[in-house]
């Protein structure tokens, strides 16, 4: 097995766009910029609280987002886990922002694209500050479960822990709220 001692960058457009849940699983927060990913369209998945992307027909549909730099092996494999099956991690070409507006400068960057290409249960557009505002605590305490199971000799795959505790989280609800 060879160590690649490579560094990636990767756009992120969903829950990764909030530091503390990057913080969370890379043990840090790495140098970013904003950036759109063209031909691409951010749903709204039923059932669950985080987006997924497909690329549209659409030139003018877009996704913003950001590139993460600096990221390590290690630490890519970990984003590899935390975005599981339903993911595939794919190379993209992604426009820089400057100042607000797209910039002349395009570069590659992995990003994780919705596995599904006909899920029936995306629809409409994900909207980031609204999942800040309901969702964002709730999935960070989800994230550190997952890195302290992730920890574990035998770990459940992430869809798994985010449906035990979003799940759990529900069940609780209804007790408090008959």
């Amino acid at each position: 097995m060879s160590c690649s001692s490579e560094l990636h960058r990767v756009f992120v457009y969903g829950s990764l766009l909030e530091e503390d849940i990057v913080r969370v699983l890379l043990k840090r927060v790495p140098r970013s910029s904003p950036a759109v990913l063209h031909g691409f369209h951010r749903f709204s998945i039923k059932g669950r609280v985080y987006p997924a992307i497909l690329p549209v027909s659409n030139n003018s549909s877009h996704v913003a987002g950001k590139v993460l730099f600096g990221i390590s092996d290690p630490e890519l494999r970990i984003l590899d886990i935390f975005e599981d099956v339903e993911y595939q991690r794919t190379t993209v070409d992604v426009s820089l922002m400057d100042g607000g507006r797209s910039s002349s400068q395009i570069l590659q960057a992995h990003t994780y694209v919705w596995e599904n290409k006909t899920d029936p249960d995306l629809f409409g557009e994900w909207d980031f500050e609204e999942w800040k505002k309901a969702h964002m605590n709730d999935f960070l305490k989800m994230s550190i479960g997952f890195m302290e199971e992730l920890e574990l000799p035998e770990s459940k795959p992430r869809v798994a822990t985010y449906q035990a505790f979003f799940h759990q989280n529900e069940d609780l609800n209804n007790s408090l709220h008959p």
